[in-house]
């Protein structure tokens, strides 16, 4: 008797045969979305290769606790915000991305599959998926949710790191995305590259101090500045400190935020077999 074929997490490996059967029933679509843009001299540009990653040890581990899950097709290029200096960055402006997304999720709905959970690995994403998922529920009343992957493991690193740690590794270019890629990309990192810890506060602009990039500060108060990262942090890197960053935390990192999302995703499939008010 042949054996039962392991089954397939990702969308582009799953024949047309197979999407005819296993689709029918609704699978959990996983959506990554990422951006190829500067995150420090010693880590690759490309973060949608992490949000990859993690989709899929999130639906591993759905599948696992019996939620049929997929993994769609990563979409690799971000809205544009503050990295159009670096070179070989791909970056795609907020209508485009907007309407990329749409499409994606049109195709999706169009077949019938309804139950989609963004999983996103840009901040400049946020803006236009909330506009595009919320465009989906007023014409649709299908409820597409999102989780902001490192906003997550930010929020999980001090409980892994220690509070002081984690505070002073956290940032653009450090934590939690450097311990990530020490654990998922090793052998794309270049650790050798990275800059001697930062001494000192970081240069004024306008004679004001930063309260992070494109921001000001003016006697506690935010002020916005339209200024790329360059102007502000030249070599990637906010305030985190990269040299606190090790693939230790990263695998602590990566088993915390995968069994996370593989809950939600399990309670999420859940909710929507309730019907109407599921979505």
């Amino acid at each position: 008797m042949a054996d039962t074929p392991p089954i397939k997490l990702r969308m582009g490996e799953i024949t047309a045969g197979e999407a005819r059967a296993r689709y029918a029933a609704n699978p959990v679509v996983l959506l990554p979305l990422g951006s190829h843009e500067d995150h420090g001299p010693h880590a690759p540009m490309g973060d949608y290769l992490l949000a990859e990653r993690m989709a899929e040890a999130i639906a591993r581990r759905a599948v696992a606790a019996g939620t049929d899950c997929v993994v769609a097709p990563v979409l690799p290029f971000g809205r544009a915000d503050f990295f159009a200096p670096m070179p070989g960055g791909i970056a795609l402006s907020t209508a485009t991305f907007r309407a990329v997304l749409e499409e994606v999720l049109e195709c999706l709905l169009r077949h019938g599959l309804t139950r989609i959970v963004v999983l996103n690995g840009h901040g400049g994403n946020m803006e236009p998926i909330r506009e595009a998922t919320r465009a989906v529920w007023q014409t649709r009343r299908v409820l597409i949710p999102c989780l902001y992957l490192w906003r997550i493991a930010a929020s999980l690193l001090p409980a892994i790191a220690g509070p002081e740690r984690a505070k002073a590794a956290l940032g653009h270019g450090a934590d939690p995305l450097t311990s990530l890629a020490l654990h998922l990309l090793p052998e794309a990192m270049r650790p050798d590259l990275l800059p001697p810890p930062r001494t000192g506060k970081p240069p004024l602009v306008l004679g004001l101090p930063q309260a992070g990039w494109g921001l000001l500060s003016f006697e506690g108060a935010e002020v916005a500045v339209p200024l790329d990262y360059d102007a502000m942090s030249p070599d990637g890197i906010g305030p985190g400190d990269p040299h606190l960053a090790g693939a230790a935390t990263g695998a602590a990192l990566a088993e915390a935020l995968s069994s996370l999302g593989a809950r939600f995703v399990v309670h999420f499939a859940a909710q929507c077999r309730a019907g109407p008010a599921g979505h």
